[in-house]
């Protein structure tokens, strides 16, 4: 049976987000913080089916999208073709850039035309992050 297009979301339950508390009070613990999702772009298959065309076409809308925000989320796109040899170690000494597939996703097909349509994108103060291809169509990181 599955969805109908009119079907919507359910609307979002955090719970009473003030019964959390400090986790840290005194800073001693908690260096950081990290929350990542993968999402996928309508109307495109999962990475092992995608043609080169399409790895091309969602980097360049993933790229312009994310070219234009604004303010805090103001950034850089990375595309990983090309990528000089500088920029390349700035985002692994920064534990920005990701690499070509393990074992599992290649036996998964889901490395082809490595590195075309991959791509990294970071805001300026490097607390936002969208992996573009890497395993999902997209890998949204907010860190703190």
């Amino acid at each position: 049976q599955g969805f109908k297009k009119s079907d919507k979301h359910p609307p979002k339950d955090f719970g009473d987000v003030d019964s959390f508390g400090n986790l840290d009070p005194t800073g001693e613990y908690i260096v950081s913080t990290r929350v990542r999702c993968g999402r996928s772009l309508d109307g495109y298959p999962f990475n092992p089916c995608l043609t080169e065309a399409q790895y091309k076409e969602m980097e360049e809308k993933v790229s312009s999208t994310l070219s234009g925000l604004g303010g805090e989320l103001k950034g850089t796109f990375y595309p990983l073709t090309g990528m000089s040899k500088e920029v390349q170690q700035k985002l692994i000494d920064d534990h920005f850039l990701f690499k070509e597939g393990d074992r599992f996703l290649q036996a998964a097909n889901a490395c082809r035309f490595w590195p075309t349509g991959r791509g990294i994108f970071h805001n300026d103060d490097k607390t936002f992050l969208v992996w573009c291809n890497e395993e999902d169509h997209l890998r949204i990181i907010s860190m703190q």
